[in-house]
């Protein structure tokens, strides 16, 4: 176990900071209408976002503390406790239902999605099997079929929620820490031709996600149905311009953008903050990537070598996808911008696995 201990990376730690007061302003002003509308509170969703983040920051300044390979002695128990989570958020009565999808267990406004604290226990979980295995990557069976069948059956009962997003997201950070192992290009082709198939099989088996698929290549077919989304999205990045409405002159806002406070949160910053605004964000995610590749190549062993880059993995795939979706470059999936979009187990989660990539960061060689 590395012994040498540094300061954590605080130059990291400001841009998880500055990120997560953008996104309360974000959440207050996306959501301020709706709110007043649905709840006579202007602040709904920001004090909740508010009281999230607080809760979130603790708990990653606490991690931030705890040695992160004590982490690897919880994985399996983790796993298994996440594993019962979805399948006990799949029996009626107990899982909640919102937007078609079965994916929380709890009451009201304060329940948890089992789904996000999935994609977290499984990188813990891959690191250490990846880090005792890495020499057994090469082999289809003894090395890569175990890993992958882990991966896929959480995959399985995600889907069955329904909630491809989460699951493209769990599944993407698993094969990019699979790769990283030394795991042959060979494997991964086939892999590809398997997932293509595979994806297809999903789309054609429920009418909705073709309609995505439709409306993502022309969401005009469809404006006041499976194109809504996307074209209010892009009618909301247009106008802003270069510097944007200012902060709350966004017009989307009023009832045309559904929900803008979730995973269309990036719309709405666009168009009052314009491009400039839009840039400043994808700069801030580029450091926050930068410096977590820095943390998962420096870090003083295997386990977390995989572990930073599982995590970091998994934020640059959420932002991946949540942008590429709300300025129309792919198919609605319903993921929401880490940090940013209201949420809390999205929010409590991505600052947790944040706090293990800090405490990470002050054992890496400097």
């Amino acid at each position: 176990m590395p012994v040498k201990k540094f300061a954590p990376d605080y130059f990291l730690l400001m841009l998880i900071s500055t990120l997560l007061m953008i996104g309360i302003t974000m959440v207050y002003s996306a959501s301020e209408i709706w709110a007043e509308y649905k709840f006579n509170d202007a602040f709904f969703f920001a004090k909740r976002q508010l009281l999230f983040a607080i809760v979130g920051y603790i708990a990653m300044i606490l991690i931030m503390n705890v040695e992160y390979w004590t982490w690897r002695r919880f994985s399996k128990a983790a796993l298994l406790v996440c594993f019962v989570l979805l399948i006990l958020v799949l029996i009626p009565g107990v899982g909640m239902v919102r937007n078609g999808s079965q994916s929380w267990i709890g009451a009201g406004a304060f329940s948890i999605q089992p789904s996000e604290f999935m994609k977290l226990a499984i990188i813990i979980f891959l690191a250490g099997y990846l880090s005792e295995n890495q020499k057994q990557m090469i082999y289809f069976k003894k090395g890569l079929l175990p890993a992958l069948g882990l991966a896929f059956t959480a995959f399985g009962l995600i889907m069955l929620q329904p909630d491809l997003g989460t699951g493209t997201v769990m599944i993407g950070t698993s094969l990019v820490m699979i790769f990283l192992s030394g795991a042959r290009i060979f494997h991964f082709v086939l892999m590809g031709v398997a997932g293509m198939a595979g994806f297809a099989a999903l789309v054609m088996s429920a009418p909705y996600r073709i309609k995505r698929i439709t409306s993502f290549l022309d969401p005009w077919s469809d404006p006041l149905g499976s194109g809504f989304q996307i074209i209010q999205s892009l009618y909301a990045i247009g106008p802003g311009g270069l510097f944007g409405l200012g902060i709350g002159g966004s017009r989307q806002k009023y009832y045309y953008l559904p929900e803008p406070q979730t995973d269309f949160i990036f719309a709405i910053l666009a168009e009052e903050l314009g491009f400039i605004g839009g840039i400043f964000i994808l700069l801030l995610f580029s450091l926050l990537f930068w410096r977590g590749i820095r943390v998962a190549i420096n870090a003083p062993d295997l386990f977390g070598s995989f572990l930073a880059a599982g995590i970091i993995s998994m934020l640059a795939i959420q932002v991946i996808i949540n942008i590429g979706v709300v300025t129309g470059l792919m198919p609605v999936t319903g993921i929401t911008l880490p940090f940013l979009s209201y949420g809390g187990s999205s929010l409590t989660l991505m600052l947790a696995a944040f706090g293990i990539l800090l405490n990470i960061s002050r054992y890496a060689k400097r």
